[in-house]
């Protein structure tokens, strides 16, 4: 489902703690150190991955940072790597993992706003001082533009899934959005923001820096002003859509779905998916929505199944995830995550960051439980404002917490699995989410499909 790659930015004078995600370049390693006030921590409880300043000898986890990356961010990414996998695999086996099939929030759902909190994150970390912008801006631009590229090859109908061994999309049907794409959207829009929007004031305090950024909060609360009013204020009219004849090859049958609201969140009639049938046009849109898995699509809900005789028309029609409002929001999950960022690299005190960590994230996760419980529910689909806040306020905890664990007490054998998944996140993305293993050894069999190397280990598609 998701990720990408980091690298260390070259010929920057940013933080050498660097874990810039996207495209796979290699980039020079930071040649100056960052002053880390001393601190003292057990023997013991720092373990052997205890890191020690070259110069100094002061102990401590972010000692030699000029020559080792910022751990507990790899540890984190890597930890949803490794949940990306388990909702992917076991989600259609144990519902209550999957995706949510509308409003609601389960494990799966955290998936895809962690990816963006941690790009936020790691842009403020690699993009402290560009010493050109517009060559920040151009690598950026073209960063963005390969993983959307690669998302459209990956997402967009080239490969027809497990079970299918052709491959090819007819370029009228090619899906335009997903996750990589979306990924890359607000990587792009992120990376412009910490290039132009950001101040000269000197940071000594959580409000100064607040100060130093204020326009990239500015950039925040226009796009949610905006996603808000276009959700709850626009007019969504009365549509069609249609399918084949299940009887016949070559019929096609009309379904009307009745609208005529504004503000509405359900499935059928909300605005975001009125702006993907408008400009995406409907035959580039996700084919099968999660809203299938709701009871009156699924006589097996919250799993896929028949519908049931009664169910109602836009059961069957497609509506995307990662759709061009919903986006608008995702950018905003990742302006979060740059702001997590910024502290790293403003702040030097263990208790300062950590502290001007939890504080926000607690109160974005109390916000979006409030709105949640006020009817502003927490969806996915839509990616709601109170499913921002509750998402991001989990990945600001999280971090918080792996910080402690991992590079402030040095716990990084029992995380070196995570970590290393975290340094190579996309590419175990492509071989394992997007199914490209699992379709190469299927194409290895003998005489039938069905024979092949995973059907002899026992793993039917």
């Amino acid at each position: 489902m998701y990720e990408l790659v980091e690298r260390e930015e070259k010929n920057q004078n940013a933080d050498p703690t660097t874990n810039e995600l996207f495209i796979m370049e290699e980039g020079g390693m930071q040649k100056q150190w960052q002053k880390i006030p001393q601190i003292t921590i057990n023997s013991a409880a720092a373990g052997d991955n205890q890191l020690t300043h070259p110069s100094t000898g002061t102990g401590g986890a972010f000692a030699a940072i000029g020559k080792h990356r910022l751990a507990s961010l790899d540890v984190f990414r890597g930890l949803t790597v490794a949940l990306m996998i388990l909702v992917d695999y076991a989600g259609g086996n144990f519902p209550a993992i999957n995706h949510s099939p509308w409003n609601g929030l389960t494990l799966a759902d955290f998936v895809v706003p962690f990816f963006l909190f941690i790009v936020g994150m790691a842009v403020g970390i690699t993009q402290k001082k560009p010493t050109s912008k517009s060559v920040a801006t151009r690598k950026a631009v073209l960063r963005a533009l390969k993983l959307f590229v690669l998302g459209i090859v990956l997402q967009g109908g080239y490969f027809h899934g497990l079970g299918d061994l052709k491959y090819g999309v007819d370029i009228d049907k090619i899906r335009w959005m997903g996750i990589l794409q979306r990924i890359a959207l607000a990587y792009l829009l992120a990376a412009l923001c910490e290039i132009w929007l950001k101040g000269d004031d000197d940071v000594h305090s959580g409000s100064s820096l607040l100060r130093k950024y204020r326009h990239q909060w500015m950039a925040g609360f226009i796009l949610t002003t905006i996603y808000l009013s276009l959700l709850y204020g626009l007019y969504v009219p009365d549509w069609e859509y249609q399918i084949l004849d299940s009887s016949s090859f070559l019929a096609s049958v009309t379904l009307s779905i009745k609208c005529g609201v504004r503000g509405d969140s359900g499935p059928a009639c909300n605005a975001a998916g009125m702006i993907d049938r408008k400009i995406l046009g409907i035959q580039h849109m996700y084919r099968k929505p999660t809203y299938e898995r709701m009871k009156q699509c699924s006589i097996h809900s919250p799993d896929y199944g028949p519908p049931p005789p009664n169910a109602p028309s836009w059961c069957q029609t497609p509506f995307d995830p990662e759709g061009l409002l919903s986006t608008m929001m995702a950018v905003v999950t990742c302006l979060i995550g740059l702001h997590y960022g910024h502290i790293i690299v403003h702040m030097k005190e263990h208790t300062d960051r950590i502290l001007n960590w939890l504080i926000p994230a607690s109160a974005l996760a109390v916000t979006g439980f409030i709105l949640d419980f006020s009817g502003m529910h927490v969806n996915k689909a839509l990616y709601t404002f109170s499913y921002t806040c509750v998402t991001a306020g989990a990945a600001g905890i999280l971090i918080s917490g792996i910080y402690v664990l991992v590079d402030l007490y040095g716990y990084r054998r029992p995380t070196k699995v995570l970590e290393w998944m975290g340094i190579h996140a996309l590419m175990i993305y492509i071989l394992a989410a997007c199914n490209v293993v699992p379709v190469v050894l299927q194409g290895f069999y003998w005489r039938k499909t069905q024979n092949n190397i995973l059907g002899f280990i026992g793993i039917r598609p």
